[in-house]
This record gives structure tokens, sequence and C-alpha cells, in this order.
């Protein structure tokens, strides 16, 4: 279980938490000298060979980890354990088909029995999730259990009698993203699934308690991966221009924690414009808010992995009363989500109501509507992995703009399959044409 809950939080504070916010134009790749990997994934040359380690963490540690536990709850008759595992076992697929689309799924972790699994579609892959879900609550929520996890968990540690409602309210708030998914695609569907979740007795996050994050820890080797990162490659990452401006423009409190000022203490905030070659030092960097505490000129790293928020929640709540008639009001929903995602910061009282007051009100058309949402949504889950990228895709917000020196003319819709799985797996891989193959549930032009 602890191999398992803190190779989840690695998976989703590294090398596709850099993809996704790169492509996103929250973070922008630099250097000191000769171009660096960022730079390059920021140009979108980001090929087959790139992924293996990504594809391996989920398949040989991640997945093979969650069926260990798995098989062995249903040999001792422990089904919190079990539930525990199908849950991070759904959102580890869920990340994957929104990375790659189409992957191994009905065939995997069979080990030595089938080392070339097949291929199923990513839209059936989505459909057994909601199965995968269901179960994994109903086993957490079971009355009885030999053993349930405890502390050994990385993610909702301590006493499970207090920590299984956790995992339920994430279970149902999960479904939700994935219902909302098909928005584009059938949006009549992610109407009823959603109004059909919600009507029922299912409970949803209440608080930024509920997150769904993994807490690091100040020691070795234990750090917040988005920190060891920049430790070992400092300077290859800046804040990008975009997601600066966004905020600049409405004086948006949560900068002084999400990036570094420029100089110190001027309370000037510069993102780098992505593809424009120039030295990291002339940019804000990565702050706190996902770094942990500056102490003189090193970060503790004690910063948790933030992968579905309650201000998440809040959004995906917003967006589905404006845009379906769905239980709520988007405009209530909306503040909430901005105001959870300013108290997760640290943001003052005063400074959040002072921002409410001036950006919180929805406006104009029900369009004009659906982009203040998204562009909110997508301040708030700096450092999210996947998301804002899968929001992008899906509505077309925030409006991006094509890295000046970018290798391809589309902002990537999916991402190369491994070249270890074309290498090793070839009779069920076959490359993509190119990174803008769709999933299934991403219709738009």
């Amino acid at each position: 279980m602890t191999s398992l809950t803190t190779n989840v939080g690695f998976l989703a504070g590294s090398d596709l938490n850099r993809y996704s916010s790169l492509i996103m134009q929250q973070y922008s790749g630099q250097s000191t000298g000769a171009t660096t990997q960022t730079q390059f994934f920021e140009q979108y040359q980001i090929v087959g060979s790139d992924l293996n380690n990504v594809w391996s963490s989920i398949y040989a540690t991640i997945l093979n980890d969650a069926e260990n536990i798995i098989r062995g709850a249903q040999s001792t008759n422990s089904p919190h354990y079990s539930g525990v595992a199908k849950i991070l076992k759904a959102y580890t697929y869920q990340l994957a088909v929104d990375t790659w689309g189409s992957i191994p799924y009905s065939d995997t972790q069979k080990l030595a029995s089938n080392v070339k699994p097949k291929y199923d579609l990513d839209e059936t892959i989505y459909t057994d999730l909601i199965k995968l879900l269901d179960e994994g609550i109903a086993e957490v929520n079971a009355t009885t259990s030999n053993i349930s996890p405890g502390m050994n968990s990385t993610i909702y540690p301590g006493a499970f009698a207090t920590s299984k409602l956790n995992w339920v309210k994430f279970a149902n708030t999960l479904k939700l993203r994935i219902f909302l998914h098909y928005s584009e695609k059938n949006p009549t569907f992610a109407k009823t699934k959603i109004d059909e979740l919600v009507n029922s007795s299912a409970v949803f996050m209440t608080g930024n308690a509920d997150s769904f994050q993994m807490n690091f820890i100040n020691a070795g080797n234990a750090r917040n991966p988005i920190d060891q990162f920049e430790t070992n490659r400092a300077n290859n990452l800046v804040a990008n221009a975009k997601l600066v401006s966004m905020m600049n423009e409405k004086a948006d409190p949560r900068r002084q924690f999400y990036f570094t000022q420029l100089p110190a203490n001027s309370g000037l905030y510069v993102g780098a414009v992505s593809g424009a070659p120039a030295a990291p030092a002339n940019y804000s960097k990565i702050h706190t808010y996902l770094r942990g505490i500056l102490t003189g000129t090193a970060y503790s790293g004690a910063a948790p992995i933030r992968m579905l928020t309650f201000a998440e929640y809040n959004f995906i709540r917003a967006e589905a009363a404006l845009r379906f008639n769905s239980p709520g009001t988007a405009q209530t929903f909306f503040q909430a989500g901005v105001r959870a995602s300013m108290e997760s910061a640290g943001v003052a009282a005063a400074d959040i109501t002072t921002y409410l007051g001036a950006n919180g009100v929805l406006t104009g058309s029900a369009t004009q509507q659906l982009e203040q949402i998204i562009n909110e949504k997508y301040i708030a889950s700096y450092g999210v992995v996947s998301e804002p990228w899968a929001d992008w895709r899906r509505t077309g917000y925030p409006t991006l703009v094509l890295p000046a020196n970018a290798v391809t003319a589309f902002v990537p819709r999916s991402l190369f399959y491994p070249q270890s799985e074309i290498d090793l797996n070839p009779e069920n891989a076959t490359q993509k044409a190119g990174m803008n193959t769709k999933v299934f549930w991403d219709t738009r032009p």
C-alpha cells in the first residue's frame, strides 16, 4: 500500500506533470546554455522514448501493486484494502486514457502468462472505470475487513474508520470528472450521469481537507518530485507568461505563493513566452505552493502533489450547472472553487474577498461564462497533472497560442505511445501518425 500510494503521487508530479503543464503553458522550459529537455517538450518534441519511464511506472509499478493488493485482499477477506486499490487503479487508468487514448487494460497484470497485452478501446475502458469505482466504494464501505489501511497509506493516512470517507468522496468526485469529459462527445449522457450521481446518496468533497493529494516531506528522496526536479535540474523550468499574465491582469493574490518575484520583493511577476529563448534569471520561477517552505535559498520539498482538489470539484459542479442545468447554481460553485483554491494557497481572507468582489461574478453569454469558469479552473489547477490539458481539449479554454518554435502546427491532443511498447509489443502496439490523434471524448475541432 505504501508503494502504491507513494508511486501514484510521484506519477502525478513527475514526467506526465511536466508534459501536460508545458503543453498547457503553465510551465516554460528554459536553459542557461544548451537546449534542455524541457525546452524540447515545450516545442512539442515529445517522442516515444520520452514516454518509456512513465509507462513503466504505470504498468510495472502502480498497477502491479494495485493488483497484488486486490488479490491479497480477496484471499484474506480484507475488502478495505481492495477497495482503496481499485479506486487508485481507476484513477491511474483515467490518467493513462486521457494521455494516450486506447491502451492495454483487460489483458494486463497477468505477469508471465501474457507479456504482450492487447489494446482496449479508450471509451470501453472509461465505461469500465465507473464499475471499478463503484466496486471500490462498496468495498471501502464494507462493514467488516480483517485488516484495513492506516498510516501505511501515504494518501489519506490515519485510522481507516475516518479516512474511508475521504476515499469515498474522492471516488465519487472522480466519477464526476469522468462524466464531465463526455461534455462534447455526448452532453446528454454527461448531464444524465452527473444528475443521477448528484441526486443520489453519494458524498463528495466538502473542503480542502478532502482533496486527493500526496503529502511529501523534507527528507532524502521523499521531497515533492516537482521540487526534486527543480533542485536537480536548476533553471530548467520557469513560470509561463500565459499563466502569469492571466493572473497579473487580475492582481491575483495567489501569485506570491505560485511564483517568485522578479526582482525579489518587487511585487513584479514575469513569465516566459513559450518558445522565446532567454536566461531563466529573467523570469519568475516555481515557488512555495509547489515546492514547500523557502528558507534562504532552499525549499523544503514538503509540499503536496495535488491530483484532484476540492476546488476542481466546485468547478465541475459550476460547469455542469451552467451547461446542463444540473443541480446547484453555477455562480455559487464558481465562487466556491476560487475560494477553495485561494485558501489552499494560503491567501488571506481579506484578499480573497477583494478578488471575488472584482472577479467572482459570472457575466455575459453562456459561452463567456464557461470561459470564465475554465480560466479560473486553469489557474486553480496549477501543478495538477493533465486535467487543465483535458479541459482545453474539451472546451478550447484557456485560449492558447502556439509556441514560437513549435515543431507542429497544433497543440498536442494526445502523446505518442512509448517506444518500448512499439519494440516489445509490436503485435498490438502501432505508433500514432502524430500527436493530433484524439482520445475518444475529444471531439472539438
